[in-house]
C-alpha cells in the first residue's frame, strides 16, 4: 500500500488576505435604546439655564484673584459658578474690585477684580447661579 503524500496548502493570496481582515472590523450592528433615552430625558426634565454674566480674562495666582470682563451687573454677595475647560465651582461674590479699590456692585462692560476659591483659567466663563 502506497503512502499518501501530504499536499501542500495552499497561501493565501493578498487579496484574498486583505479580504477577510476586512471583514472581521466590521463593526457590530446595535439598536438604538430611544426607549431608555427618552425616560431619561423626562426624568431629568428641563433644567433652568445660567444666564452668562461675565468671562475670565486674567488669573492672579498669588493673591487668588479673577479679572472678570462682565456681560452683565454683578452685586456683592451674588452667587456665581465658574466654569471651563476644568473648572467648576459655585461661590459668593465677596470681594469685588476696579484698580484696586473695592466696590459694591459692577455695570456691563467693566473689567472687574474678583477673588475666587479655587484656580480658574483664561476664557472660564461665569455664571449667576
Amino acid at each position: 500500500m502506497p503512502l499518501k503524500k501530504k499536499r501542500p496548502k495552499k497561501r493565501l493570496t493578498k487579496k484574498r488576505a486583505i479580504k477577510r481582515k476586512a471583514q472581521k472590523k466590521r463593526p457590530l450592528k446595535k439598536k438604538p435604546l430611544r426607549k431608555k433615552i427618552i425616560a431619561v430625558r423626562k426624568k431629568v426634565g428641563k433644567k433652568e439655564k445660567e444666564k452668562v454674566i461675565g468671562i475670565v480674562t486674567h488669573y492672579f495666582p498669588k493673591v487668588r484673584a479673577a479679572v472678570v470682563k462682565l456681560k452683565a451687573p454683578l452685586l456683592a454677595g451674588d452667587r456665581i459658578r465658574v466654569k471651563g475647560h476644568t473648572t467648576d465651582f459655585t461661590q459668593t461674590a465677596t470681594s469685588l474690585q476696579i484698580d484696586r479699590v473695592p466696590i459694591n456692585s459692577a455695570q456691563k462692560g467693566q473689567e472687574i477684580g474678583l477673588l475666587v476659591d479655587s484656580r480658574v483659567r483664561q476664557h472660564d466663563k461665569v455664571y449667576k447661579a
